[in-house]
Parts: C-alpha cells; sequence; structure tokens
C-alpha cells in the first residue's frame, strides 16, 4: 500500500534524490492548456501544469488514477493519455523552504479533458486558466517547465 513519507523523511529524500512524478498537459476540444498558479515550492506563483509526485509502492497506473482525481477532480486511466516522455526539472528550492534543491524526474502526460474551471481543486493551485498555446509561451509568469511540455508537444 502506497503513502506519504513522515515529514523529516521526505525531506531527508527530497535533499539526497530526485523525485519522480506525474506531470498532466491537459488540452481542451479548443487547444487550450489548462494551468494553475502554484501555491507551493518549488514554483511558488508562477503558471504550472497539474500533476505531482509517485509514491512508494504506487504504481504509475494507480498513481495516474490518483493524481487526476486530485489535480482534475476526475480520476482518469492512464490509457486514455499520450506518453510525452520523462523531463528532468532543477529547483534551487524546496518545498520546506530549508536550504537545499529539488530535482524531479517528471513523466509527461497529454490528455484531452474539457473541465470547468470552477469545479477543479485548489489544493496545489490558488486559481486556473485556460491557456491559449501563443500566449502561454510568450507569458513570464508561465514556469519555464511548463514551456518544455508545449514546445513539446507541438514539435511532434
Amino acid at each position: 500500500m502506497s503513502s506519504k513519507l513522515p515529514l523529516k523523511t521526505f525531506k531527508t529524500v527530497v535533499s539526497a534524490a530526485p523525485l519522480v512524478s506525474i506531470d498532466l498537459l491537459v488540452r481542451n476540444s479548443a487547444g487550450e492548456v489548462l494551468l494553475g498558479k502554484r501555491l507551493n515550492r518549488p514554483a511558488q506563483g508562477y503558471w504550472f501544469v497539474p500533476g505531482g509526485r509517485i509514491l512508494k509502492d504506487e504504481s504509475l497506473a494507480h498513481a495516474f488514477l490518483r493524481l487526476t482525481q486530485e489535480e482534475l477532480g476526475v480520476a482518469v486511466p492512464m490509457d486514455q493519455a499520450e506518453f510525452l516522455g520523462p523531463f528532468e526539472h532543477f529547483y534551487s528550492d524546496n518545498f520546506s523552504g530549508e536550504e537545499f534543491s529539488t530535482h524531479y524526474v517528471a513523466l509527461g502526460y497529454q490528455l484531452e479533458l474539457d473541465a470547468s474551471l470552477e469545479e477543479l481543486p485548489y489544493l496545489q493551485h490558488r486559481e486556473y486558466r485556460w491557456w491559449p498555446v501563443k500566449e502561454l509561451l510568450s507569458h513570464s509568469e508561465v514556469h519555464k517547465h511548463t514551456k518544455w511540455y508545449v514546445r513539446f508537444m507541438f514539435k511532434n
């Protein structure tokens, strides 16, 4: 059974090893991309794709279902998404604000969903917005890692 680590243990892990996560590049039927303004470090205050960490002893399929439920309000099976590939994210800060960096190996997935902004969960993001691709790529408050996903998606 998967579970979250105690805070002290999690700090040790983040300071010493990469985390593995799933990031969700969600597009609506109009081709816009869903972003949320992050509440937490790292990338706090930036517009970022939904997603989150994979827990120990959690299969990828279960993590995908859990994260889509937690981040989008609807559990989406992994086979309804397209795998974009692995991406590395390096941050100079971390969730605790203490003096160590964060390294993610993020598994990027693309899916289509016409979600209502009013019905999305507000645990990790303070607001949501559907972004036209051109505007997203030129906006200074959209995080560079989010822009990487979008550029990669349209390159292929």
